[in-house]
């Protein structure tokens, strides 16, 4: 992952996989945000695999920068995470315009919910407690 901090936005530029382990590398993305910062822009066009926890850790980050009052905008969707959500959400079909509809505040809180307990079972199936 790279952030640049450009004038009054927060670039943030991944590639790879999104799991569990950027979680850490997103939140200290914003360690540094100023009050001259009012855009976080996330730019997804080189992640070529996301998993519910890298969902999970995308939705904390946007949950964070909003309450840091900066607008948030994903932007590059490919085809895996956009199918990621759209599993996690429960839509059919292909993609199912989640890209879209990742940018509306009650989609967001539904994947959120959802994410959460396909968490806490896949917890539970592997031999672990549900997380509290």
């Amino acid at each position: 992952m790279e952030v640049q901090h450009c004038g009054s936005q927060i670039l943030i530029s991944a590639q790879g996989e999104l799991d569990e382990g950027a979680g850490e590398v997103l939140q200290r993305a914003l360690d540094h945000v100023t009050l001259v910062e009012h855009d976080l822009l996330v730019d997804l066009h080189a992640v070529t695999a996301m998993d519910v926890n890298g969902l999970m850790q995308l939705l904390i980050l946007h949950r964070s920068a909003e309450h840091m009052h900066l607008r948030v905008q994903v932007t590059g969707w490919q085809p895996q995470p956009q199918q990621c959500m759209a599993t996690v959400a429960g839509i059919p079909g292909a993609r199912a315009g989640t890209a879209e509809r990742y940018a509306l505040s009650g989609f967001r809180r539904l994947l959120e919910h959802k994410a959460q307990r396909a968490r806490e079972h896949s917890d539970f199936a592997d031999g672990g407690l549900p997380r509290i």
